[in-house]
Formats: structure tokens, C-alpha cells, sequence
């Protein structure tokens, strides 16, 4: 009787998403049940990657896959989170014909994108079926490099699925960290709100997709508190019990251009589809108890 082949897992950008997905992956099956391998630009990290049991290989726009082919290998899953850049996706660029030569054995391609490719919606709802209108130069490319992804679909049968985020967040990119090392700010402009997603539920995402594939599809993923970021600041600052800083007006703010376009887009976003399609349960709806969880997991005690 043949043995059901070990799936192989390889992400393009071994990053903060990628890495909190294997790691789901690893605690469910263990460490042999899932074969993972996936990319890095630095030589550094991709050493530390690889002591981790991570087949890691070195990519960037200048740089494609030594050995595609190779490196590529018995994948049956494939994750993408290579930002887009001005001359279009540099994973499709280099290595869009090595993916379509997978088929039929992978059986699964996530794209992570952004909720930006909505654009500017007021402080509205928008949800999946809302039409994209990007307003930023990243915003834009982003929408291109997911009709560029769904083009590797329609063309050659990949199966791509789409996965626009929210901000992410996280043990060691929260709001807690920030106010802790100096960098917090609360910015006033009224009746701004973000819409935010905690890392463990994109890696919870993620695996319910694959239980449940439906090519072509595109799903949100963010929580069901879209809130100013004003009042996120705060809430951490009391939890840990320090002085939150002063409320400044936006247009006093004096920000980056780069933070500024944050504040651009205004809009809430619907999370129904994973819900319903993918039947997935937030672990955290909302970041109240994710900032309070990270803090226990830190040994701290927060009321």
C-alpha cells in the first residue's frame, strides 16, 4: 500500500507570518510530520533558520533560487510574502514558470497581501466583494501582484489563494513592545480606526485554508474590533502600568510620509468569510485579551 506522501511546505520570505505558520504546523504534526523549507535575504538569518530544521535558500530581486528546480522540489504547499516592488512581484519575475512546473503536486498557494488594496473607504465596512481601489503607490502594487498571482490560476491551474491583512501584531511586534522601547505614539485624528490581526490567528488561517481549499478565493484577515490606534496604545500602557503618551493632534503629528500613508485609508473590515468559509474561531477577536495573554506568557501579571 503506497504511504500518503509527507507534505512539503516553502515559503518565499521567511519572515514574521511565515514563521509563526510553521511553528504551527511543527506543534501539530511534530517536526518530521511537515517537511519546510523557504527563502531569506540575509546569510545570517538563513543560518539560523537551518539550525532550526529549516531548508533555507537565499532570495531577493537581484538574487533568484540557485537551483529552482531543486529547491523546489516535492512542494505541495506554498506560501508567498514577498512584498511587490516597482518592476511588479520578484517571486513571479524569477520563478512564476518553476511554480506552475509543480503541478499537479502542489496542492496549495497562499498569497499574503493587504487589506490596503481596499483603499479609502471613509471609516465604511468593506468586505471581500468590495471592489479594490488603492490609493498609495504600495497599495497599488499590491493589488497588481494579486492579479498577477491569480493570472499563475487561471493560467496553469495553481492553486492561489489570496489573504489580505490587517495589521499585524504579535509577541515582539505589539503595541507592547513599542511603548516599552520609546516608540509609541498617540496620534488624534478623529474618527480614524485601524483594523488589526494577531499573528497566531493569520498562522490559524492559514491551516484551516488548507483544510479547506478553494482556489481563487481571497478572505481578510483581521479581528472583530477595528479601533483607533490611540486607544491600543493606551490600553497597554495600562497594563503596564506607565504614563501613556500625550494625545497629539495628526496635523501636528509631524509624521514620516511612510507613517502618514497609514493614516490615508480609513475603514473597517469585514472578517465573515474565514468564519463562515474556513470556520475559523479568533483566538483573539480583539486585542484586549491578545496584549494581557502576551504579558502572562511573559511571566507578568496583567489585570
Amino acid at each position: 500500500m503506497q504511504q500518503p506522501q509527507t507534505p512539503r511546505l516553502f515559503c518565499f520570505g521567511l519572515g514574521f507570518s511565515p514563521l509563526a505558520f510553521i511553528d504551527l504546523v511543527r506543534r501539530e504534526h511534530g517536526p518530521e510530520g511537515w517537511h519546510v523549507a523557504g527563502t531569506t535575504r540575509s546569510p545570517d538569518k538563513a543560518a539560523a533558520l537551518s539550525a532550526r530544521g529549516i531548508g533555507t535558500h537565499l532570495f531577493d530581486r537581484g538574487r533568484p533560487l540557485d537551483d529552482a528546480a531543486a529547491a523546489l522540489a516535492g512542494t505541495t504547499h506554498l506560501l508567498t510574502a514577498v512584498p511587490p516592488d516597482a518592476d511588479g512581484d520578484p517571486v513571479l519575475d524569477h520563478h512564476a514558470a518553476d511554480i506552475a512546473a509543480l503541478m499537479p503536486g502542489l496542492r496549495w498557494a497562499g498569497y499574503l497581501s493587504t487589506t490596503g488594496v481596499y483603499g479609502d473607504h471613509g471609516g465604511a465596512w468593506v468586505d471581500e466583494s468590495t471592489p479594490l481601489r488603492p490609493t498609495g503607490r504600495r497599495q497599488k502594487q499590491r493589488a497588481e501582484a494579486e492579479q498577477a498571482w491569480l493570472r499563475l490560476w487561471h493560467d496553469h491551474g495553481v492553486p492561489v489563494h489570496l489573504f489580505r491583512l490587517a495589521g499585524i501584531y504579535g509577541p515582539g511586534r505589539s503595541v507592547i513592545d513599542s511603548v516599552r522601547n520609546g516608540t509609541a505614539r498617540r496620534i488624534d485624528k478623529p474618527g480614524q480606526v485601524f483594523s488589526r490581526i494577531h499573528v497566531d490567528d493569520i498562522a490559524r488561517t492559514l491551516r484551516a485554508s488548507i483544510d479547506r481549499p478553494n482556489p481563487g478565493a481571497a478572505y481578510n484577515l483581521c479581528d472583530d474590533n477595528p479601533a483607533p490606534g490611540h486607544e491600543v496604545t493606551a490600553f497597554a500602557c495600562e497594563l503596564l502600568g506607565v504614563q501613556p503618551p500625550p494625545l497629539v493632534p495628526f496635523d501636528q503629528a509631524e509624521l514620516s510620509p511612510m507613517a502618514a500613508s497609514f493614516y490615508a485609508d480609513n475603514k473597517k473590515v469585514r472578517n465573515g468569510r474565514i468564519k463562515d468559509e474556513l470556520g475559523v474561531a479568533l483566538k483573539y477577536p480583539d486585542y484586549r485579551p491578545a496584549l494581557r495573554d502576551q504579558l502572562r506568557q511573559e511571566g507578568h501579571t496583567a489585570d
